[in-house]
């Protein structure tokens, strides 16, 4: 998404030229970040856009952090940090909710709740603490976390997960020292992606995991997590 200085591209760029492992995961990223751009066919509401780039304007830039694999889980993240980012992913974001219809509502009081949602949103993805990770899903597809500590918040999205057999779902979880908690149902998916769901309430130590539930949810996991992400940054 050429956000990295010239000198940092050109180190980089011989790094690719010996490492297959990580051209194969630039490769990956790339793939997936044109499928998210391009299951989109609506534009952000005009407000909101201007917003984000007043947001953009005022954010000091943070240096890049360095990957960290999350090994126990066989999960690879890729950590991200997005202040340079944060428009083009909410962008992203918000067009997936625009997709999905959770924009396009008639009665007052549901509207007001999709825009304090999206608002929500953006303040995690606008936050100058915000960190982007990736990983893929046992069960197939691709989950993406933007996370924001300073908020204890996070954005979670996903593309290619598998449909579920009837009376299933996909439920979010924050996972660490003060127990599971529920983050909520994953939306039914819109040409493959999930709309965005927002969990706040971080706390030290805490993962992001998703595992298949009973339709409706549960209070705790009743299965093992198909995905696990680190939300350290």
């Amino acid at each position: 998404m050429d956000a990295v200085a010239v000198a940092d591209r050109a180190r980089f760029e011989r790094h690719l030229a010996r490492c297959p492992a990580c051209t194969r995961e630039l490769r990956e990223l790339r793939e997936t970040t044109a499928r998210l751009a391009g299951a989109v066919a609506v534009e952000p509401p005009e407000q909101l856009v201007r917003q984000a780039l007043a947001s953009a304007a005022r954010t000091r830039q943070l240096p890049p952090a360095a990957a960290q694999p999350v090994a126990r889980w066989r999960v690879r993240a890729w950590p991200v940090l997005v202040p340079r980012l944060a428009l083009a992913l909410a962008v992203i974001f918000l067009a997936a909710v625009a997709a999905s219809g959770s924009l396009v509502l008639n009665a007052d009081h549901r509207l007001a709740s999709a825009e304090l949602r999206d608002h929500e949103i953006a303040v995690v993805l606008t936050s100058p603490d915000a960190v982007m990770r990736a990983g893929r899903v046992e069960a197939g597809g691709l989950a993406t976390v933007v996370v924001s500590r300073r908020d204890r918040s996070l954005v979670f999205t996903t593309a290619g997960l598998p449909p579920l057999a009837a009376g299933r779902c996909y439920q979010l979880w924050l996972m660490g020292p003060a127990g599971d908690r529920s983050a909520g149902m994953l939306p039914a998916a819109h040409r493959g992606m999930t709309s965005p769901v927002i969990a706040s309430g971080i706390t030290a130590g805490d993962w992001a995991g998703l595992t298949i539930e009973p339709e409706g949810g549960s209070s705790q996991p009743t299965s093992a997590p198909i995905l696990m992400l680190s939300l350290t940054a």
